[in-house]
């Protein structure tokens, strides 16, 4: 027995719903929720994605439908990734006027005009080697690929984009993006950075979703390495200073230690990202009954969200506004 016992009850707010409700201290919310969307060209149907249960590849004709879906669920945004029917060494359908993301960007705006609309900026969905930016004997270019890079975002933000994504983990490829959309009169448009991307082995069922597996090597050379965490703070604060509006962390569950460090050492808002294997994991452990969907589901955003997150990408993001809603 303590000195403080029986004085002291911890159990006391504990006791039934209100009581624990009314002491909560983190609270998730459908407003702090973005869903990643894939669309992809030379469908007619949804094109369901197996390592990830639940997600599809989208047709642009039924791309509206969804859209609105999320806006009656009370989801403020979508995360687009594109999935050309072409692809090249450069990646020229990622910043083509009539590329694939700029026609669901035209669309979305002009059918579901509430719905935010958050575009990723990266070449590795458009290039035939699948690496994030221009390839010379077998490296990956970064002053190269800046300007290509650059290109795409502004390309979004005149097919009508609200934030660009940029997520190539490019040294100055914020500071680049900024430039261009200044120059070329978007300076009210905020960019959310990729900030800490980590080299992560839970990207797996994001590949299969986005047709973007490298063909050879891998991306340690450009993402980080999952053991740094002082080296995270770092792109953090060189990101803010080329212009940075909204920073992330990349992945979310096993890098929540950087969620916090972040959130200690910026007042930005911060973003973060529940990746695909997180979900795949989750769906699998569901369907062999192992864990209680719901309840794991809930636990893992509500911790995100305690360890510092504003926001939320997840592919959980239309399960849980609607269990929101039934609250």
């Amino acid at each position: 027995m303590t000195a403080n016992f029986p004085i002291v009850r911890m159990r006391r707010t504990r006791q039934n719903e209100a009581l624990r409700s009314m002491v909560r201290e983190t609270h998730l919310q459908t407003s702090q929720l973005i869903y990643p969307l894939f669309i992809a060209e030379g469908l007619t149907q949804p094109e369901p994605i197996a390592s990830m249960p639940g997600i599809v590849q989208w047709p642009l004709e039924l791309l509206e439908q969804e859209a609105k879906r999320l806006v009656q669920l009370g989801i403020p945004a979508v995360l687009l990734f594109g999935i050309p029917a072409e692809k090249d060494a450069v990646g020229s359908q990622a910043y083509a006027e009539q590329g694939i993301i700029q026609q669901a960007i035209r669309l979305l705006k002009a059918t579901v005009p509430e719905l935010l609309v958050i575009t990723d900026v990266c070449l590795c969905e458009y290039t035939d080697h699948g690496h994030c930016g221009v390839i010379h004997n077998g490296d990956v270019l970064n002053d190269e690929s800046l300007e290509l890079l650059a290109r795409m975002a502004a390309s979004h933000v005149e097919a009508g984009a609200d934030i660009v994504a940029p997520s190539d983990m490019m040294d100055g490829r914020v500071g680049a993006l900024r430039h261009v959309l200044d120059e070329q009169g978007y300076k009210q448009t905020p960019i959310m950075a990729y900030s800490a991307k980590f080299a992560s082995a839970f990207y797996g069922p994001f590949r299969e979703a986005a047709g973007s597996t490298p063909q050879f090597g891998d991306r340690r050379s450009y993402q980080m390495d999952p053991a740094n965490a002082r080296e995270a703070l770092r792109e953090v604060e060189l990101d803010i200073r080329e212009g940075a509006d909204i920073v992330m962390v990349k992945p979310a569950m096993a890098y929540m230690d950087v969620i916090h460090r972040v959130r200690e050492s910026c007042d930005l808002p911060l973003a973060v990202y529940n990746v695909s294997g997180e979900y795949s994991m989750i769906k699998a452990a569901a369907q062999q009954g192992w864990i209680d969907e719901r309840r794991v589901i809930m636990e893992v955003l509500t911790g995100l969200r305690r360890a510092g997150a504003d926001m939320i990408i997840t592919y959980f993001a239309p399960e849980v506004a609607q269990w929101l809603k039934e609250a």
